[in-house]
Formats: structure tokens, C-alpha cells, sequence
């Protein structure tokens, strides 16, 4: 199930669902340890008179996932016409702490008097283990606490200023008792769950608050600080508080957005906000929140793979976030093999994440690596400097980041070809000398010789730029088919043999584009870009565009040539961007931009694909990858008008 919220902070991320449960709950790294996700989550519950009713489970719900413009904070509506009841959400991680708060408003529509309770359920996997942890009530604080070792989450809340007024702790789903407080169990040791609930006498039509919060803390003492914090602050400063931190954070960049639709600005704002919740404190940039790919018996995407992460931070510095950045650039540099490459993905710790590219191959060695990876952070840095300057900065990572991964990628090449050596391609499946790996590497060279120019050192600046404009003789002469006027996939090397895979393939052409290697007015590049286009775009509805013909993962069946993704429609607009010169021609890039509003939940989440008949979200939601193109699109859409004398990038 997609998410359709993400909160966080930088240790805390917490996703919920389309019904507002809670789903995952990353503390105290984002991306490393997720205390629910897989098969658990947090219920919330509604009880009049004898029966209860599940979010999600209760059909009657209509419950509206959106979230604040200018705040990582939700807002849900939930309604149950039967039940005559509404209820509203905001929930939010406070900015400054390590608490998950959910301000709550129940309205009684009925014309009666009547007893409400609402309850939260709670079944936490602490430190990813399936049992082993303890659970009690706490009575001086009067909360639940969960813990096992250096990892403790305490629940409390507040009705109207009086404290909860039921719970049960046991070893499988609570079940509401209607017996006395003393045979209540108050502590459970292993599988534990617990719930608590507020109840309340409501008037026809009252409404009455409630404010409800889980902190994650290292040691019990430290919870209860934290509890105590909640109580100190007040509920209704800590959501002021973290409105005006975010509402001041996602308006630095003080962009004219100029004739871009309301709804544009505010996926545009909501983008970066979700791009910053999944920012771990230590530099790493995780590509999503969403568990659920465990349940189908795979991996999560709570890993950084350093390509997804690159155009994340790219984002982030050119709306004015460069800790993020600059934090990145020196996880890379730690995380760096001693031979000068990057690994498939990795945890926020920097540990290796886990792979599917073999050491071995056909009885042959190979490094497991997608080498654009490696290529496209130095290229990144270069972007990074243009933007700041910070020449200090540059020199402190040329040792150990970006000369070392030059010497590498000069060294890592083919000797027939002079291209780079065969390694897996961007999607990670295809194990070859792929045209975007070698644009990437062409890119990362000519960043490395300017790098090196500008610290003055000659005979890098050099040997850099001279290897990369032997892989562009390359790419030219290789890699592009003359007789289809396009680009190839990759050649697969067997033995001494190559095979040309033609696959019409976006990341080829966008490659060449983005990394330079030809100039947008380029022939070749115009007819390759429009010939991919058509061909990725085949029967599929709206704007959206495929990443490669055939591609399989996650495909809607029927005749097309694989799931629209939302990056690789960017890519084009992108393209478009880059080439446009007249007003007609932006009103047409202003189009992408509304069809991909659109296709956003909400509360402003974007998924990985779309399904191609009807536009509705597939696979991994949200993306990262996706909201960083939105926002780099964005961005260059107006440099673009900047660059053309239309308008200023920032208000004057």
C-alpha cells in the first residue's frame, strides 16, 4: 500500500497510509531501522455503544489524505456518515525532537448525546526483531512505554487537558475489555501490543481535542524527558513551532514562479519537504519510506543508492539546503571503495546495503558496480560549486572523492573501445558498456579537470580532460547507431565479441544530453530524443513517457512498451527546457508540469510509475528520485526564462 504521508526530522520518519495509520516508523537513522513497517501497523479505532469501527477495515469511512502547503504536517479528514461522527488530523515530528504528534478533533454530528471512545493500537518491531521486547504502563507518567535495549517508545496523550482513559498491554491484538482497571495487565514481556483510548460524554454537534504522541528515545529517562517536553511546550506550540520551522524553510528560495499553476507551486513545495524527510542526520538520502515491497517478498527502498541521492541534494542546494549537500558529498567521500568506486547502495551508517550483482560471472570476475554511481557524484560536486563557490569545500574532498574516483574511471576502461569497462547499467540489469555509464563518466572527468584546474593541479586537469574526450570520440563512434539515428542501450561483451543491445532506451539519449556530451541543438541528439520519445510514449495515455521499450517491472498489461515513470517524462521536459525559445514552446513545458500535479496524491506524494490507461499511481510511492526531478525540472524552467531576459529566478 502507498504512502500517503511522510514526517521527519532527520532520526524520526514517520509514513502513513491512505487511512492515516501509521505504517513505518524509522528512529534513530532514517533508512535503517524501521520499528513497524512490513506487515504491522497502528490502528485507530472509533467505539459507540458496543461496536467498534477500524479505519480501513469499516467501509463507511471516507477518509481525505492531504497535507499543510507550507508545513511536513498532514491534514486528514475523516468522516462516517453513518457513524455521524468527523474526525480531523495533523499530525506532525516536531522539528527540535524526537516526537510523533497527532493533533485530533472528534465531532459528534449526531443530534444525540453519546459516548465516544477513540483507541491507537501499537506493535512495534524494535531494532527489526520479531519479539524480545517489553511493554508496560507507566504509572507516574501515566503512559504505555515499548522497549528492548537502547531503543524505547513511549505513548501518552491528552483529552481536553485529562489523560487517557483506558489501555491494554498484552501478546496479541487487544481486545476491549469492559472489565475493572485491576485485572488489567499491566506489563507483557516478547510479541507485545498495547492501545490505549479516550473516552468522552459529546453534546449534539460538540467537538471535543485530543493530542496524542509517541516519542523515540535511547533510554526510558529519556523518553519521559521527552514525554515531559510535550507537556512543557504544549501540543499547540510544538504544531505552531514546526508550521513556522518548515513554512520558513521551504521558502528560502524566494522563486518567481512565473505563470506556473497554484498547484504546480505547491507539488513544488511539498517535493522538498518530502525530499527532507527522508534525509538522514548523517548525510544519507534514502529513496522511500515505503515498506511494503517486504511483504511481497523483496527488499525495501530504505537505502541510499548514490544516483538517486545526487539528484536529491542537487535539489536541495539549488533551493538554498546546502547542509544536505554538502553532508552527501562527504558520506560519499567515507563510503568511497579504496579503489575509487561506489557500491550498489548502502545504509544511512554507510555500511554496504544489500545487492543481486554478482562477483562472478559466467566463470568470469566483475566488479559489482553501476559505475554512473560513482561518475555522477563528482559530476554533482561540480553543480554543488557552481552554485557555491566554496572552493574550501572543493579542496577538502579532492583527495580522497574526486581524484580518486578520476584515477579510477581513467583507469577502469576498455581497452578496444577506450569506453568504460562493463558494469551494470542504471535500472541495475543489464551488465554492459551502456551509452548513460559512459556519458556519466564523460561528465565526472571533465568535472575532475576543472576541479583540478581550478586547485592547480595541471597534469590532473590534463590526463582528466584528455580521457574524457577520448570517451566521447567513443560514445560517437561506438555507441551511436547511424542507421537508426539513435543511441544504444549498451554492448554486451561475450568473450572478445560485442553485441549491440537497441533497445530504444530514454536514459541513452538523456544521457548524452545531460552530461553533455553533444549540445541540445545537436542533429543527432534532436532525432534521438524525438524518435525515443515516440517510441516510449506508444499507447499510452496522457504525457507520460516509458524508460525503456519492453520494460517489464510492475507492467500494466497491454499494448505498450512498459509503465509510464514519472522520470523519465521529466527527462524529456528537461529536454524540452533546454531548447525552448518561445512562449508557445514553454506553454507546452507548462503542460508536463500540470499533468504531473495531477498525478500526485494529495497531499502532494509521487510515486515511481503510473499506471498508463488511467493514471494511477504503481509501485513505490513516494519515490525521492521522482520528487527531485520535479523539483530540478522546475528549477531549470526558470533559469531557462532567466537565461532568456522573460523573468528573474527569485522575486525582486
Amino acid at each position: 500500500m502507498a504512502r500517503s504521508i511522510v514526517l521527519g526530522n532527520g532520526e524520526t520518519l514517520v509514513a502513513l497510509d491512505k487511512f492515516g495509520r501509521v505504517r513505518d516508523f524509522y528512529f534513530p537513522r532514517i533508512g535503517l531501522e524501521n520499528q513497524i513497517g512490513n506487515k504491522y501497523l497502528h490502528k485507530i479505532g472509533v467505539l459507540i455503544g458496543r461496536r467498534i469501527s477500524w479505519f480501513g477495515e469499516d467501509k463507511n469511512w471516507d477518509i481525505k489524505i492531504k497535507s499543510e502547503e507550507d508545513a511536513l504536517i498532514s491534514n486528514i479528514e475523516a468522516c462516517n456518515k453513518k457513524l455521524e461522527i468527523q474526525i480531523n488530523f495533523k499530525d506532525l515530528v516536531h522539528s527540535q525532537g524526537n516526537i510523533f504528534l497527532r493533533n485530533i478533533e472528534i465531532a459528534n454530528n449526531s443530534k444525540k448525546n453519546r459516548q465516544i471512545k477513540i483507541y491507537f493500537t501499537h506493535k512495534f518491531k524494535i531494532g527489526n526483531s520479531n519479539g524480545e521486547s517489553t511493554t508496560f504502563f507507566d504509572p507516574k507518567k501515566h503512559s504505555i512505554i515499548h522497549y528492548k535495549g537502547q531503543r524505547v517508545f513511549m505513548i501518552n496523550g491528552e483529552m481536553e487537558g485529562g489523560p487517557f482513559t483506558d489501555y491494554e498491554i498484552g501478546s496479541s491484538s487487544p481486545i476491549l475489555q469492559k472489565n475493572d482497571n485491576r485485572n488489567k495487565k499491566n506489563i507483557n514481556y516478547g510479541k507485545s501490543e498495547s492501545l490505549i483510548g479516550f473516552d468522552g460524554l459529546y453534546q449534539p454537534n460538540e467537538s471535543k481535542k485530543i493530542n496524542y504522541w509517541i516519542v523515540g528515545a535511547r533510554s526510558i529517562p529519556e523518553a519521559q524527558n521527552l514525554n515531559d517536553l510535550v507537556f512543557k511546550e504544549t501540543p499547540e506550540h510544538i504544531v505552531k513551532s514546526t508550521s513556522l520551522f518548515w513554512n520558513d524553510w521551504v521558502n528560502k528560495g524566494d522563486f518567481n514562479f512565473h505563470k506556473l499553476e497554484p498547484k504546480v507551486i505547491s507539488l513544488f513545495k511539498k517535493s522538498l519537504m518530502i525530499i527532507r524527510s527522508h534525509v538522514d542526520k548523517g548525510g544519507a538520502i534514502i529513496s522511500s519510506a515505503d515498506s511494503d515491497t517486504l511483504n511481497q517478498g523483496k527488499d525495501t527502498y530504505a537505502y541510499m543508492w548514490p544516483r538517486d541521492a545526487v539528484f536529491s541534494a542537487i535539489a536541495l542546494d539549488k533551493t538554498g539546503d546546502n547542509n544536505v549537500s554538502k553532508k552527501f558529498f562527504e558520506f560519499c567521500k567515507t563510503a568511497i571503495n579504496a579503489e575509487g568506486y561506489l557500491m550498489h547502495k548502502y545504509l544511512p551508517d554507510k555500511s554496504l546495503g544489500s545487492s543481486w550483482h554478482p562477483y562472478i560471472e559466467d566463470g568470469q570476475y566483475q566488479l559489482p558496480i553501476q559505475e554512473d554511481e560513482t561518475a555522477v557524484v563528482v559530476w554533482a560536486l561540480y553543480e554543488h560549486y557552481k552554485i557555491r563557490h566554496d572552493i574550501e569545500f572543493i579542496e577538502s574532498l579532492y583527495n580522497e572523492l574526486i581524484e580518486k574516483t578520476a584515477d579510477f574511471m581513467v583507469k577502469h576502461r576498455d581497452v578496444q573501445f577506450k569506453l568504460p569497462k562493463s558494469s551494470y547499467d542504471l535500472w541495475e540489469e543489464k551488465f554492459g558498456i551502456s551509452t548513460y555509464t559512459s556519458s556519466a563518466v564523460y561528465g565526472a572527468l571533465m568535472a575532475a579537470a576543472e576541479f583540478s584546474r581550478l586547485l592547480g593541479k595541471v597534469e590532473n586537469a590534463k590526463l582528466y580532460k584528455d580521457t574524457a574526450l577520448e570517451i566521447k570520440k567513443g560514445i560517437l563512434n561506438h555507441l551511436y547507431d547511424k542507421s537508426s539515428c539513435n543511441f544504444l542501450k549498451l554492448m554486451i561483451c561475450h568473450g572478445n565479441n560485442y553485441v549491440e543491445d537497441k533497445t530504444i532506451d530514454i536514459s541513452s539519449v538523456f544521457g548524452v544530453f545531460l552530461f553533455g556530451v553533444l549540445p541540445v541543438n545537436d542533429i543527432r541528439l534532436e532525432r534521438a530524443m524525438n524518435q525515443t520519445v515516440g517510441s516510449l510514449s506508444n499507447n499510452i495515455r496522457g504525457l507520460g513517457i516509458a524508460r525503456y521499450f519492453g520494460d517489464n517491472y510492475c507492467k500494466v498489461q497491454g499494448n505498450i512498451p512498459g509503465n509510464p515513470w514519472l522520470i523519465s517524462t521529466l527527462w524529456f521536459v528537461q529536454f524540452l527546457i533546454s531548447k525552448a525559445q518561445s512562449e508557445k514552446e514553454f506553454s507546452k513545458i507548462r503542460e508536463y508540469f500540470d499533468w504531473v500535479a495531477k498525478c500526485a496524491q494529495a497531499s502532494g506524494i509521487l510515486s515511481q510509475q503510473l499506471n498508463p490507461f488511467n493514471g494511477e499511481q504503481v509501485s513505490i510511492s513516494p519515490l525521492i528520485w521522482s520528487h527531485a526531478e520535479f523539483v530540478n525540472t522546475v528549477i531549470k524552467y526558470l533559469e531557462r526564462l532567466e537565461e532568456l531576459g522573460v523573468c528573474k529566478i527569485r522575486k525582486q
